[in-house]
């Protein structure tokens, strides 16, 4: 568009003037757009400002593209371009700033969960305002309906601080009720599987928080750099904490 703005290109336009302008492929294609819009009465500086335009947009379009990235835990593939699901998530907890949050289905307990969360502890520790929210699905066993709710809850409670949280300081636990659920009507899981960074950075992924999903199991994600996206998915949980759709875990 310059080089027609600065008469570089006269009208009406060859391909080959477009060398070092377009990539080789569609310099004829181009030259014969350039041409039908001179013969309709197009000048060159509107020309110019058109494919400005245009050309604004192709950029910000790769942008865009550029702030997708696929995730993927299972067998490499050569030629793919794909980044290491283990890798990226302890690449988010390293470098969060403000919060996090985290929605899984199931987690592992022990060295596994530990190892998992070891980096994201650190980074509390690191960053002593750093808001950090974590949603779970807490089932009720099969052939545990003789238990109460309480009962189960103040289980899993131990459990998470003594065997899955490596830190001293705790996150915020929140999960659904209506897992807990005796009854199979109304029983539902939170089956959500996601991190948010900073309300900034979205991971969406099939991989649970364990060293399987996040090692050896085929599970694919999205990591998106995206503003909109991390708020509105947020948002999507903080409404249902507001709402007691979801409820803060005691004793954690």
């Amino acid at each position: 568009m310059d080089a027609i703005a600065r008469n570089r290109i006269r009208l009406p336009c060859h391909s080959s003037a477009l060398a070092n302008i377009v990539p080789n492929a569609l310099m004829t294609e181009v030259a014969i757009a350039i041409n039908q819009l001179s013969e309709q009465g197009m000048q060159e500086q509107h020309l110019a400002f058109m494919l400005k335009l245009l050309a604004d947009e192709r950029g910000r379009s790769q942008q865009k593209r550029n702030n997708i990235d696929l995730v993927w835990t299972g067998e490499e593939v050569l030629g793919t371009e794909s980044r290491d699901t283990r890798v990226v998530v302890k690449e988010l907890f390293s470098n969060a700033n403000k919060s996090v949050l985290i929605s899984s289905y199931a987690l592992d307990a022990g060295h596994k969960a530990k190892t998992l969360f070891q980096p994201l502890a650190q980074r509390m520790n690191d960053k002593p305002d750093l808001q950090v929210r974590l949603f779970i699905n807490i089932n009720r066993p099969y052939g545990k309906n003789i238990r109460s709710d309480a009962t189960l809850l103040r289980e899993f409670a131990e459990t998470f601080r003594h065997s899955i949280w490596p830190g001293s300081r705790m996150p915020e636990v929140f999960y659904d009720p209506r897992s807990l659920s005796k009854a199979k009507a109304p029983r539902a899981c939170l089956h959500a599987k996601c991190v948010v960074i900073d309300d900034e950075r979205l991971f969406v992924t099939s991989a649970n928080f364990t060293e399987a999903a996040h090692q050896r199991n085929i599970e694919a994600g999205v990591l998106l750099q995206d503003t909109v996206a991390a708020k509105a998915m947020r948002s999507q949980f903080e409404m249902l904490v507001a709402c007691k759709a979801l409820c803060r875990l005691s004793g954690v």
